[in-house]
C-alpha cells in the first residue's frame, strides 16, 4: 500500500503536533507499506532526520492557514489521485478538504476552534470554525488523543462514536527522566541560564486559552505569601494575545522574577523540566496535556487546572486548582513549595503515571488503524 502523510499544520516538528508526527515517523517499520510525506515547500527538510528514507513532496509554497485551507479544498483530491495513494493520513486533521479520492484517517488533538466565546476564537478564522465539522465528518476514521476530545467530536461535530478511536499520545522516557540535583544555583541550557528555584510552564503564549495572565497573578500571590526566591519561567513562542500576557508580567510587582524564553528548542526541554522545582499547568483548554506528562516523567511535581483533558492525563498524580481562581492556583503552588512531603509524594506518583504513556504503543496502534482503514 502507498500511503500519503500530510505534514501541513505540523509546524515543522516544532509544536506538540509536530512532536507527534516526528515520533510516528521514527517508528514506521522500514519494510512493508510505502509512506510518502507531503506539505509546505519550506518543510521539505523538517522531518529528514526522523524519516531519512521517506520521500517528501513539496506543495503550496505560501504560508498561512488560508492558503493551507484553500490547497486542501481545491487541490488535495487531485494531488492524492495523481500520486496514486491507497490512503492518506492527516496527523493534524484541522484542515478543509473535499472528499478524499482514497480512504482518509485523521488525528484530532483538540477542538480548540470551538473553545470559549466567539471573541476568544477570532484568530482561528471564521472559515475554519464553519467548515471544520463537515471536513472531519468526511474522514473515514478519526483518532482522538483523549476521551475528552472523543466526547467533543461526538457532541460538537456529531461524529458517530463507532468512527472514533482514542489513542493517547506518548512521552519519550528516554529524553524525559529525573536528573541528579546538584547544588549549583544556575541551570545552563544554551543560550539561556536559569537561576533556581523556578516554577515552569511550557506552552505557546496564547491568550486567554493558556491562562498565562492568571498564572502571573497567582505567582505574585505566591511570592507575597512565601517570600521564597522562586522565579517563573514561561517557555513558548508568541501567539495570539501575547502582548496582553507581556503587559501583565510588566505590571507585576515581581516582574524581575518572570522570564520569557520565546520558542524553546524541543531537544532542550528535558533539561529545562528537570531543573524546575515544580510545573504549573493553568490552561483553560488542553486536548491532551503533554506538558503534564513531560513534567511528571522528568521527576518534578505538577499542579494543574481541573479543566478539559488535564485530569484525564494526570489522574491522581497532580494537585488541582480552579483555573479561573488565581488564589486557588497560588494555594497549590505554596503547598508544593512549602510541604516537602507532598512535593515528594506528587513526584513519585507523577513518575508512576508517566509510565502509562508510550510512543511505541501509540504509533503501533495508529499505524494499525491506518492500515485497517485503507485495506477495507
Amino acid at each position: 500500500m502507498k500511503i500519503g502523510i500530510d505534514t501541513f499544520a505540523c509546524n515543522g516538528g516544532k509544536s506538540g503536533v509536530g512532536v507527534y508526527l516526528t515520533q510516528l515517523l521514527k517508528r514506521i517499520p522500514p519494510s512493508g507499506d510505502r509512506y510518502e510525506l507531503f506539505g509546505w515547500d519550506f518543510d521539505r527538510f523538517a522531518y529528514s532526520e526522523a524519516a531519512p528514507d521517506t520521500e517528501f513532496i513539496p506543495r503550496c509554497s505560501i504560508n498561512g492557514s488560508t492558503a493551507n485551507s484553500l490547497w486542501h479544498l481545491v487541490r488535495y483530491q487531485e494531488f492524492a489521485k495523481k500520486r496514486g495513494y491507497d490512503g492518506c493520513f492527516f496527523p493534524a486533521a484541522h484542515r478543509l478538504s473535499s472528499r478524499s479520492s482514497c480512504p482518509s484517517i485523521g488525528t484530532v488533538h483538540d477542538m480548540g476552534a470551538y473553545w470559549g466565546t466567539r471573541k476568544t476564537r477570532e484568530h482561528l478564522g471564521a472559515i475554519l470554525r464553519m467548515a471544520l465539522p463537515n471536513s472531519l465528518r468526511k474522514l473515514d476514521r478519526i483518532i482522538a488523543v483523549s476521551q475528552f476530545v472523543k466526547q467533543e467530536l461526538m457532541d460538537l461535530v456529531r461524529v458517530k462514536e463507532s468512527r472514533i478511536e482514542v489513542v493517547p499520545n506518548g512521552v519519550d522516557l528516554k529524553a524525559f527522566y529525573p536528573r541528579p540535583r546538584n547544588e549549583e544555583s544556575v541551570v545552563l541550557i544554551q543560550p539561556f541560564s536559569f537561576r533556581r528555584p523556578y516554577i515552569l510552564f511550557v506552552s505557546r503564549i496564547d491568550h486567554p486559552v493558556k491562562n498565562h495572565v492568571r498564572l502571573i497573578e497567582a505567582f505574585g500571590i505566591f511570592k507575597e505569601r512565601t517570600r521564597y526566591p522562586h522565579r517563573l519561567v514561561l517557555a513558548g513562542d508568541n501567539r495570539h494575545g501575547a502582548d496582553k500576557v507581556k503587559e501583565a508580567a510588566a505590571n507585576s510587582v515581581y516582574k524581575n522574577d518572570i522570564f520569557f524564553t520565546g520558542y524553546f528548542p524541543v531537544q532542550n526541554l528535558p533539561a529545562l523540566y528537570a531543573g524546575a522545582d515544580m510545573a504549573v499547568i493553568p490552561s483553560m483548554y488542553e486536548g491532551f496535556g503533554m506538558g503534564v506528562l513531560e513534567a511528571m516523567a522528568s521527576g518534578i511535581p505538577v499542579a494543574c487546572a481541573r479543566a478539559a483533558s488535564l485530569p484525564e492525563a494526570a489522574e491522581h498524580a497532580a494537585l488541582y486548582f480552579d483555573p479561573r481562581d488565581a488564589e486557588d492556583m497560588a494555594d497549590r503552588m505554596v503547598t508544593l513549595s512549602a510541604n516537602r512531603d507532598i512535593h515528594r509524594e506528587c513526584r513519585a506518583l507523577g513518575l508512576e503515571r508517566a509510565q502509562a504513556f508510550s510512543w511505541d504503543r501509540c504509533v503501533e496502534r495508529t499505524l494499525t488503524i491506518v492500515q485497517e482503514t485503507v485495506a477495507k
